[in-house]
């Protein structure tokens, strides 16, 4: 069982190596580039997941548009709604690993309503 108090930072590396990404080693946060792509990757633990506020108030606006947040299974449901909310100033995802299970992994979207015709 993978300890949640920790962020899935090795787990977000494999998703993405898995995934066709090119990316680079330093530091838990990483920039995966495949093709015209370039992801910016923050992997959170289970407290900063569920209460993002500090962490991502924090963040620079700089760098890639295309944001992805990797996280535990049980967590992605409270990180997306924080995330529908503060509306913030990229495209995003969440990746949400299993905790008994690093290989099992999830893509979880913001919701999009489409406007009536």
């Amino acid at each position: 069982m993978a300890p949640v108090t920790i962020p899935p930072t090795e787990e977000a590396r494999n998703v993405f190596r898995r995934l066709g990404y090119a990316i680079d080693e330093s530091g838990s946060e990483f920039v995966a580039e495949r093709k015209w792509r370039r992801v910016r990757v923050t992997p959170l633990c289970a407290d900063d997941a569920t209460e993002p506020g500090a962490v991502l108030a924090a963040e620079s606006t700089e760098g890639p548009r295309l944001r992805c947040f990797v996280t535990w299974m049980q967590c992605t449901g409270a990180l997306r709604e924080y995330l529908q909310a503060a509306k913030p100033p990229y495209d995003w995802a969440i990746i949400g690993i299993e905790e008994d299970d690093n290989e099992a992994f999830e893509v979880v979207h913001p919701e999009t309503t489409l406007a009536p015709a």
